[in-house]
């Protein structure tokens, strides 16, 4: 869908990647630019003899341009490709790309038509806009950290960088967003995205909520107090969900397992004083995970296994997608968008490797 678009890309680590990932798997070409060193991601979470996963995850496809964007050459180059470019994307700190004579101001000289999205984690002006910052603190001031608590009130650290990824997809949102407006306009456009702002956008269920009761965890129902919306321990000490939020959903669990009793205690309180939520989690651990999964894909009733992160590609349901699959080079990808082919040969970029045929096609600078 978006074959003929390029996009210059000047980020490193994760939000910018994964926007362009996404943009590169609908079609547009991505050329990532790298400082001489590579993108710091290259050398993230793995040993010196390897590349990086986080690198590996996020970048296949796209073509990779080594640019010193402190020199005037690099400087002169990087304008050359965004004179052809569609989009610009960046992270640095703010007012960098200024400092280097990239910023929008500059690019929009050589190409008016140029969408340029920047992404921060605090906004580009303001109380914090020039304070350091990652993912964590997104979650922690966005509040939404806050809604991933245990049992004891303690908020619990994810073992995935959520505002890294979903605002990769806001991002990628400006850049399309910027591309209708020029289509319609034939103007281009400047979005400076803030991460956390973007986090905070997820609590609009809770501030409103919040603000009208007092009650600071969003919609009760769905926060695993009632019965029927929760999750439940098997026999093997595994955990399966269950969301039967609807009357017809709970009918088809109750009747299926043979206790249409407590169809009447569809919203009751998921608590130990509860005979029936203490039934219920007996019941759950009568059978192990294999036969729940089993269970959930015969009985329509909003029940699905908790997966670990190696057992997804065997799962049924991606399997039969192909959402989890091995690229040539040995790697395991998974695919941004599951209903459209996408270019599962694409591999991830030699530092460098593209420079020749990239800035060859420039005129010389």
């Amino acid at each position: 869908m978006l074959e003929g678009i390029r996009i210059i890309d000047f980020t490193n680590y994760l939000p910018g990647p994964y926007a362009t990932l996404r943009l590169g798997d609908l079609g547009a070409e991505i050329i990532k630019i790298e400082p001489p060193e590579g993108d710091p991601a290259r050398s993230t979470g793995t040993s010196k003899e390897e590349e990086g996963p986080v690198f590996r995850a996020h970048n296949r496809g796209k073509k990779s341009v080594i640019l010193n964007l402190k020199s005037k050459g690099g400087r002169d180059a990087a304008l050359k490709l965004i004179e052809e470019a569609d989009a610009v994307i960046e992270s640095f700190r703010p007012h960098v790309m200024e400092r280097f004579g990239l910023g929008f101001d500059e690019v929009s000289e050589v190409n008016p038509g140029i969408v340029y999205v920047s992404i921060t984690g605090f906004g580009k002006d303001g109380t914090m806009a020039e304070l350091g910052s990652h993912d964590l603190n997104y979650m922690a001031l966005s509040g939404v950290l806050a809604q991933l608590k245990d049992e004891e009130g303690r908020p619990v650290h994810p073992s995935t960088t959520f505002a890294d990824f979903i605002g990769g997809m806001a991002a990628a949102e400006r850049i399309l967003a910027g591309l209708v407006s020029r289509m319609k306009t034939g103007k281009g456009s400047y979005h400076c995205l803030s991460l956390t702002d973007t986090m905070a956008s997820l609590m609009t269920n809770h501030v409103l909520i919040e603000n009208k009761t007092g009650y600071s965890q969003g919609v009760e129902v769905l926060n695993g107090t009632i019965v029927s919306y929760g999750l439940y321990e098997t026999k093997d000490e595994r955990y399966v969900s269950i969301g039967a939020l609807e009357p017809k959903f709970w009918n088809h669990f109750c009747q299926a397992a043979g206790r249409e009793d407590w169809i009447p205690a569809h919203f009751s309180r998921a608590q130990a004083e509860n005979p029936v939520y203490r039934e219920i989690q007996e019941f759950f651990k009568s059978k192990t995970l294999a036969e729940w999964t089993k269970f959930g894909q015969e009985v329509d009733c909003c029940l699905a296994p908790v997966l670990e992160t190696g057992e997804m590609a065997n799962h049924p349901y991606f399997r039969d997608r192909g959402v989890v699959y091995d690229s040539p080079v040995g790697d395991r990808q998974v695919k941004m968008h599951s209903d459209l082919a996408g270019n599962q040969t694409a591999v991830p970029p030699v530092k460098g490797e593209h420079n020749q045929c990239v800035l060859n096609k420039m005129d010389s600078f």
